[in-house]
């Protein structure tokens, strides 16, 4: 019988209850141990699950010296960083929540660490398993669009606003931007195959979120529930991004693609909720813009509805790149790009004016 791949999950709060779901779907995964800062609550955890002689700790570095060959950081986002790079440093590898990190400095550490040691760095980006996330992705990548030039995205929710970490700026960093905004980005900036980000010019706000008429820890809140930015990107395109965790609209737009041959409509997935339309999960209808015999025509692509498990499947790739020693399914040397277009328009947002983008050779 094979060894089985033994993993750890540092960080037992919400998120990590879906990855513990997933791997417990896995055969060749065994999930040994797991850390929290807050005394009691991995206990807690593995109690829930019905996991036994699960070894605990409050300290993560006491975790990894539990002969793992990976772990799961479902930490908040502050440490995201710390966490990886210290994983790495023990020899063991990382399937990281997103966001990557707070700052593009932690991203460039954490990315610089996983070429340094070998090890595999996968960001959590479950959206880019959908069937119809991959389908968009393939249309764009064919070449029928032509030479693209300007895409829009973003999406976002009427109403949608977590609270605890997500909300408190030393715990998370930044809030929807880092949340569900890098969805956005990934959706975008996956499909057209990453370009690096040259410049940002944003605005960020949070007027629903530190008023009590809307979120009951408004005393809490110092993190953004708006942005838009203008960001500039190699090759000439033109990313016009926008994100919400609240406001008084339906939706902050369609994401659009738009080439020199034609032009690619992706809708909201119409979710019939006011949490919808972030580019968290799925998609909606998509159509394809062109001209046939000199005359403008609108077709509707089928969707292929299929409906698949994205949180298991990103999971179930970061242990099989495990077993086969790489390369990372999501590497962080692609997300560094979508860390940093985060870090420039929370930069420009706060100085009110573009700023430049400079990422270091890792």
């Amino acid at each position: 019988m094979a060894k089985k791949i033994r993993v750890g999950i540092i960080g037992t709060g919400g998120i990590a209850h879906a990855h513990m779901r997933a791997y417990m779907k896995i055969p060749e995964v065994e999930v040994v141990g797991g850390a929290d800062l807050i005394p009691g609550k991995a206990e807690a955890f593995f109690k829930e699950f019905g996991v036994e002689n699960a070894r605990c700790f409050t300290d993560f570095h006491d975790l990894l010296k539990c002969d793992l060959d990976a772990v799961s950081v479902c930490t908040y986002n502050s440490t995201h960083a710390e966490c990886s790079i210290g994983a790495m440093e023990a020899g063991v590898d990382v399937l990281c929540e997103k966001p990557m990190s707070v700052t593009l400095e932690e991203g460039v550490q954490m990315t610089r660490k996983a070429k340094e040691t070998g090890k595999i760095l996968s960001i959590g980006f479950q959206p880019r398993y959908d069937p119809d996330m991959i389908l968009v992705k393939d249309i764009v990548q064919s070449g029928v669009l032509g030479n693209i030039y300007y895409v829009q995205t973003g999406g976002g929710r009427r109403r949608g606003m977590p609270g605890g970490s997500f909300i408190q700026k030393k715990l998370a960093g930044v809030g929807a931007l880092a949340d569900i905004g890098c969805y956005g980005l990934d959706m975008a900036l996956n499909s057209i195959g990453y370009p690096k980000p040259l410049t940002v010019s944003a605005y960020a706000s949070n007027y629903f979120g530190t008023n009590p008429k809307y979120h009951p820890e408004a005393d809490k809140f110092d993190v953004d529930d708006f942005s838009v930015a203008f960001i500039r990107l190699e090759g000439g395109i033109a990313l016009d991004f926008r994100m919400s965790w609240a406001m008084h609209m339906d939706t902050m737009g369609d994401t659009l693609f738009l080439g020199t041959d034609a032009g690619l409509k992706v809708k909201s997935p119409g979710l019939g909720s006011t949490w919808g339309g972030a580019w968290d999960g799925t998609i909606g209808p998509i159509y394809l813009y062109q001209d046939v015999a000199g005359q403008c025509s609108e077709t509707a692509v089928p969707l292929k509805n299929e409906g698949v498990d994205r949180f298991y499947l990103k999971v179930k790739s970061f242990v099989d790149a495990v077993a086969a020693h790489g390369p990372a399914p999501i590497p962080a040397s692609q997300i560094l790009y979508n860390q940093a277009i985060i870090d420039g328009i929370y930069r420009s947002s706060q100085c009110g004016h573009e700023v430049e983008i400079h990422i270091p050779e890792i």
